[in-house]
């Protein structure tokens, strides 16, 4: 097949979260013989990532985009209309695609629209639910009028456009679109993958004659985008709580210093002097698994929210690919993939029980906890290595367009 492959992020390197997807799927199609048309923002090296991953680049070079562009929201609405227009020059000029496949809403857009004019089959990939995030977002930011036009529009674009199918980040968010009237059989969860070279337990922590005092400084971690809705009152004051309980307890905080980073760093020194709290600015993606390996536990500390509850939280499957113990409020798709795993555990909605779950992680036999990060380690990359994930993503859409062809 002739696929064009819309995505508002940046295809080489990825930035962290969903970007990294893409990398794996184009692999995987171009693995199996198609012929891929990738239609991103532009790239530092495009001739370099072209022969890399063996794909025809089309570079939107209209404004910077980024998850840390200025301006990046009322950028992220353009970007379906700029993104629509390339693709029907690329018609204009090259020829018709059999399948336009989209990663992420935003994209997504315009491959719907698209749909109907240009005859083409499409397939969503919805790796997150991001109305369902902004829920915690400041109403002064995103009045709740808006929210709830935005989100009748995300929820409704399968059936408005009457697109051939969806792949979704997790079951939960599956159902949801299902419940809007989406035919079952036309939506695949495939979850959200990790990369075992990237991410990998340290092998001396597989060794269960090790000892709290091999480990030296306990260390709570998290890395990721430090968007709005990563860092609210439940993580300051857990944060704040196991400070008091273990000072010796360090934090660290993986990623880009954003303003709500900022914030959340200043508040909780306000308010706990004497936290071990430390921000590493930005890493590569590819240096972060290293980070991670030689802390003590990974935190998901996420507001309650629609789009919490349906995401596969990538943090999540990449600490426990080091092998770390993960402290997690009580996320939908977390808690029912994971459901019995020792490796996580699940707090209330709120920072005193987050608290309770990180403590009595440290207080875990150190010889104890890397035999269940070892396990955790083991099953993770046996089920959500990016090789089994795509593979799963890419036989849904080859399926998909069979069945269009037939019909």
């Amino acid at each position: 097949m002739r696929i064009a492959f819309l995505t508002h992020e940046p295809f080489h390197p990825p930035s962290g979260g969903g970007s990294a997807e893409a990398l794996y799927l184009a692999r995987e199609l171009v693995k199996r013989g198609h012929e891929l048309h990738v239609f991103c923002p532009a790239l530092d090296d495009p001739d370099g990532v072209s022969r890399q991953f063996g794909v025809v680049l089309h570079e939107f070079r209209g404004w910077q985009m980024g998850r840390y562009a200025r301006w990046r929201n009322a950028k992220y609405l353009m970007f379906p209309s700029a993104l629509n227009r390339m693709v029907r020059q690329a018609v204009a000029t090259g020829g018709n695609y059999d399948l336009l496949l989209a990663q992420h809403t935003i994209s997504a857009v315009a491959a719907s629209r698209l749909r109907a004019p240009l005859r083409i089959p499409v397939v969503l990939n919805f790796l997150d639910y991001l109305t369902g995030f902004m829920e915690t977002w400041p109403r002064w930011i995103l009045p709740t009028p808006m929210l709830r036009m935005l989100n009748r529009y995300e929820m409704s674009m399968p059936r408005r456009y009457s697109v051939d199918g969806i792949m979704t980040v997790s079951e939960p968010l599956a159902d949801r679109f299902v419940a809007t009237g989406f035919p079952r059989e036309r939506v695949q969860a495939i979850q959200y993958g990790y990369d075992p070279a990237w991410f990998q337990m340290d092998p001396s922590r597989r060794d269960p004659r090790s000892s709290p005092a091999s480990e030296g400084i306990p260390t709570v971690i998290m890395h990721g985008s430090f968007d709005q809705h990563h860092l609210g009152p439940i993580a300051r004051e857990a944060v704040c709580r196991v400070a008091d309980a273990k000072p010796s307890t360090r934090f660290r905080f993986l990623g880009r210093e954003t303003d709500g980073l900022r914030r959340f760093a200043a508040d909780v020194k306000t308010r706990c002097p004497q936290v071990q709290l430390q921000t590493t600015g930005f890493l590569p993606y590819t240096d972060v698994g290293r980070e991670l390996a030689a802390a003590t536990v990974g935190l998901v500390p996420y507001e309650e929210s629609n789009g919490t509850h349906c995401a596969f939280v990538a943090k999540a499957v990449e600490y426990l690919g080091c092998g770390l113990a993960v402290a997690s409020t009580p996320l939908e798709n977390l808690q029912r993939y994971f459901r019995g795993d020792p490796a996580i555990r699940f707090s209330g909605f709120d920072g005193k029980s987050l608290a309770l779950v990180i403590l009595s992680w440290l207080d875990t036999p150190s010889a104890k906890r890397n035999g269940i990060g070892a396990a955790a380690s083991a099953r993770v990359e046996r089920e959500l290595s990016w090789d089994v994930v795509s593979h799963r993503a890419i036989d849904f859409v080859e399926k998909i367009v069979r069945h269009r062809q037939i019909s």
